[in-house]
């Protein structure tokens, strides 16, 4: 998985850079190395993962000195030509029978007592890495790696534009599949098979909530039949074949004689200024908490702050949910670069539930929409 369409010369310099970066906030965390695992992390610094299963592989990276990697000798050749190879990392590797722990103990520098693992580290591996390492102590580099992560270069902002677009032409679909008479799960299939079919690798969720389903924010969805009048919250995403992922919500209202419930053409305006609130708060300088206040004012002042249950947003990129969050206590100052979620709901139980979600970057002036399918109410079928 590469996370840029730059040339070679320039993605290996762009991994350099961010193993340097890593290496930094390590220092600055108090860390003797950082190691990562298989997943969105070493997939970030350097442009390649490949799940090893039980096996151990690990990227080492001190505070001070040369980053390595461990990998199982039967994945070894999976590694070939990537950018591992191309950055001159000393790949070392250890075959069934042995002991990988010791193994990876002996790439760690000698005087090396704090562990920072990241957040996608078996504890398997991590428990074993400690007890290998005589008088060490586990950290988290969770925080660390997202103070890297969360700050998206210009070919990463251009990826999650591209998948913007893709699941914004899924949701312009969606009056094709729901209608009444149709049960979630035959709605969520045909969503499945549309987020493929606009270019994403593969669907990584697709919510359909109809009715009272719709109150339960990670409904997903059920053999439920939606009915003329639901309202229904449909919240879908996914990775692109660059490894970037999409997540876009829209509530729509199936026809019939009118909305099943009476409250739902107010309750649903309240939330869209509510979004539209959030996203217009997004700015260079302004802490991450002040986009969940923007947003949760709206509701508040309308009657249901109770009803909204949830954070406001999500950092977003070779995760679905990565930092920043835009959460009350979070006072990350927010920089040109960062993306995220902006997606209040309000969700009353046995009745429905509303939700408007659309990927935003912090531009050097304002927000930049990553979706741009409309918020007004949809009705379908």
């Amino acid at each position: 998985m590469t996370t840029s369409a730059a040339a070679p010369a320039d993605l290996t310099e762009l991994y350099a850079d961010r193993i340097r970066q890593l290496s930094g906030q390590a220092r600055r965390a108090g860390a003797d190395v950082v190691l990562i695992s298989p997943g969105p992390d070493l997939a970030y610094f350097l442009g390649h993962s490949v799940s090893s299963h039980e096996r151990l592989t690990c990227l080492v990276v001190p505070a001070d000195g040369a980053a390595a990697l461990l990998v199982p000798t039967l994945e070894r050749p999976g590694w070939a030509g990537t950018p591992a190879e191309q950055l001159g990392l000393t790949i070392a590797t250890w075959t069934d029978g042995e002991d990988p722990y010791r193994a990876l103990a002996g790439l760690l520098p000698a005087d090396a007592r704090v562990l920072a693992v990241d957040y996608h580290m078996p504890a398997v591996h991590a428990l074993n890495t400690r007890a290998a390492v005589p008088g060490s102590e586990l950290t988290l580099a969770g925080e660390a790696i997202g103070q890297i992560r969360m700050r998206k270069s210009a070919a990463e902002i251009e990826a999650l534009a591209a998948a913007g677009a893709a699941i914004d032409r899924t949701h312009a679909r969606v009056g094709e599949f729901l209608r009444a008479g149709r049960s979630e799960n035959e709605v969520a299939q045909d969503i499945a098979a549309d987020i493929v079919a606009q270019g994403h690798a593969r669907p990584d969720f697709v919510i359909v909530g109809s009715g009272p389903n719709g109150a339960s924010p990670h409904h997903m969805a059920s053999d439920r039949v939606i009915e003329p009048g639901d309202a229904v919250v449909v919240d879908i995403g996914g990775p692109m074949p660059s490894g970037y992922f999409s997540d876009c919500t829209r509530t729509y209202l199936v026809a019939g004689d009118g909305p099943a419930d009476p409250d739902f053409p107010a309750v649903y305006e309240i939330v869209r200024r509510a979004q539209a609130a959030g996203v217009a708060a997004v700015r260079p300088g302004v802490p991450a908490q002040e986009i969940d206040r923007a947003s949760r004012q709206v509701i508040v002042d309308a009657g249901y702050g109770e009803f909204f249950i949830t954070r406001t947003g999500h950092g977003i990129g070779l995760e679905v949910h990565e930092h920043p969050y835009m959460v009350e206590g979070n006072e990350t100052t927010l920089e040109a670069g960062m993306a995220f979620s902006v997606e209040p709901g309000i969700y009353l139980p046995g009745r429905f539930g509303v939700r408007i979600e659309d990927i935003v970057v912090v531009g050097d002036d304002g927000p930049l929409l990553m979706n741009n399918a409309p918020t007004a109410l949809v009705t379908v079928g």
